[in-house]
């Protein structure tokens, strides 16, 4: 009898989500060129290339950012 494997570590959290864009400015306040800014001073988190046009952020990355600026 075979086993099933564990799914559970391919079940995407709620956290693991990719942002685009505009939803990071929506949740963090800041224009497009304040966060892209940030990205090259290292105050922000960096995004990621998902193709030749479509930057993605790693949902759980940009909820740290927020926690740690409430917490300055």
């Amino acid at each position: 009898m075979t086993t099933m494997p564990d799914n559970r570590m391919f079940e995407p959290s709620i956290h693991q989500r990719l942002l685009r864009l505009p939803e990071v400015m929506r949740r963090v306040g800041l224009k497009r060129s304040a966060i892209y800014q940030r990205m090259s001073d290292g105050r922000f988190p960096k995004s990621r290339l998902l193709g030749t046009r479509c930057t993605v952020w790693v949902e759980s990355e940009i909820e740290q950012w927020i926690c740690e600026q409430a917490f300055k």
